[in-house]
């Protein structure tokens, strides 16, 4: 049976690892809802784009007319919402903008599918889901044990993860009050192909490649768990299609590693696979520089439920993950350049406190 698949934010990273698994490994129909801020890219799209089950539509999912539009000409059985404004520093520098996508824009989706499903036959409406994607730092900053559950309380400590916290919350009650079928998931950092390089990982990379230096935040002890993107996406169609309503699910990497030893791992594979008798060694670029406001210490997700309940493991380590991200960067320099050449030049953000 074909499913409908209306993936919202899906010219970003995440959302285009969703659509470019799709629609090579279903036979499903993917409509893509993108606004193409600075960080939605056609090109991470191009595999797909010539596939007939794919439509995109550029639209705002804060123009409740335009979603509703979307929803009656699509006719969607499955939304999966990831649209929103999702650096931290950025958050920092501008956190109006988060509020709007993020909590406003989330506002408008939710309105407009919950009178798209109310609208449904009775068998139709059992069969739509919602799927609200987030993140796990809405939880805040762990110490030196512990992992982030699907119970952990909420605690965000930047604007970025303050607006998703309250995105997750009015998915939350619109299924609860209004019986929408939500499913909800919170990840760990992603990294891999595709990703816009204002975050540290493809920012590291390049600047690597390019003989730049490579400012790490504080004393680069903060750790986080490192998820593949692809692993994430696979992740994300179990919970879309076999996730139970009302449920959330957390997916994470297992892969605890701290800031600086992710620096110093990129350095070494830049040496390896593009050496540069100008450049030296990459771990001399490496330069400690005031730490981000409010920097949270420690992320680590506990994924027992995914596992337990749907059967998803990720399949990367984050050693085979790495090796393949930094391989990407090197034969994809035509991506990164254009971006590179546009909106963001690499510049340091997150510091307009």
């Amino acid at each position: 049976m074909t499913i409908r698949y209306l993936v919202t934010g899906g010219a970003g990273f995440i959302g285009s690892a969703v659509v470019r698994r799709l629609i090579k490994t279903t036979a499903n129909q993917v409509a893509v809802v993108d606004k193409l801020t600075y960080a939605g890219n056609l090109e991470s799209l191009a595999p797909v784009a010539t596939d007939p089950r794919y439509q995109f539509e550029r639209a705002d999912i804060v123009d409740t007319a335009a979603m509703r539009r979307i929803f009656k000409d699509f006719s969607p059985d499955v939304v999966m919402h990831l649209a929103a404004e999702s650096h931290v520093d950025r958050s920092i520098d501008g956190p109006g903008e988060f509020i709007q996508t993020n909590i406003v824009g989330t506002f408008s989706l939710l309105q407009a599918a919950l009178e798209y499903w109310r609208g449904l036959s009775e068998a139709n409406k059992e069969k739509f889901r919602f799927h609200h994607i987030s993140t796990d730092e809405v939880f805040g900053s762990l110490g030196a044990t512990g992992h982030f559950r699907e119970d952990t309380p909420y605690q965000p400590n930047s604007p970025y993860s303050a607006s998703k916290a309250a995105s997750d919350h009015l998915a939350r009650a619109w299924h609860h009050t209004y019986g929408l079928p939500v499913v909800l998931t919170n990840c760990s950092n992603n990294y891999g192909p595709y990703h816009f390089p204002e975050k540290l990982i493809p920012l590291t990379i390049i600047n690597a490649l390019q003989g730049k230096p490579l400012p790490v935040y504080g004393t680069g002890e903060n750790i986080r768990d490192w998820l593949h993107v692809d692993d994430h996406a696979e992740a994300l169609l179990h919970v879309a299609q076999r996730g139970s309503q009302g449920h959330c699910y957390n997916i994470g990497g297992n892969n605890e590693c701290s800031n600086i030893t992710v620096v110093r791992s990129i350095c070494k594979l830049v040496d390896e696979l593009a050496p540069s008798a100008a450049i030296g060694r990459r771990e001399q670029l490496i330069s400690f520089v005031a730490d981000r406001p409010g920097h949270d210490a420690r992320y680590a997700i506990d994924a027992t439920k995914i596992a337990r309940d749907l059967g998803w493991r990720p399949h990367y380590s984050f050693e085979s993950g790495l090796r393949q991200t930094v391989q990407w960067y090197l034969d994809n320099t035509a991506w990164w350049e254009r971006v590179r050449s546009g909106v963001y030049r690499g510049e340091r953000l997150g510091i307009a406190v």
